[in-house]
């Protein structure tokens, strides 16, 4: 059974940051490719950004560009989203996703339960 456990949500003030982190066990998840989306209240849940394994290739949403940073650290299982620059409108819950390969990060296929960034203006 795949288990994502995010961490490092919180409150911040707009122009912030904040570090999450998802730690990730269980069969299947060598060389599988790691995510992070968000859901915020009302819309739907969407794609942030995304990891291949060996961390050579890495995918954002247009917004985030330039702002978040995604990372790996296989030695932990644990992939990171470092997120400066914050504002208001990335308030949402995070939720960390796997899927077998950068290529389909999309449409992942093991979730965590999220975490909450709130963002303040």
């Amino acid at each position: 059974q795949v288990q994502l456990v995010e961490s490092g949500g919180g409150a911040v003030q707009a122009g912030g940051s904040l570090r999450l982190s998802c730690a990730a066990s269980g069969p299947g998840l060598n060389y599988a490719a790691m995510g992070w989306f968000r859901q915020a209240p009302g819309k739907e849940r969407e794609f942030v950004a995304g990891i291949s394994w060996g961390g050579g290739r890495t995918s954002y949403e247009d917004s985030v560009k330039g702002r978040f940073t995604i990372s790996r650290d296989n030695a932990k299982n644990t992939v990171y989203l470092q997120m400066n620059s914050l504002k208001p409108e990335d308030t949402a819950v995070y939720y960390c996703a796997t899927a077998p390969s950068i290529l389909v990060i999309t449409t992942p296929n093991y979730w965590g339960q999220g975490t909450q960034v709130t963002v303040s203006s």
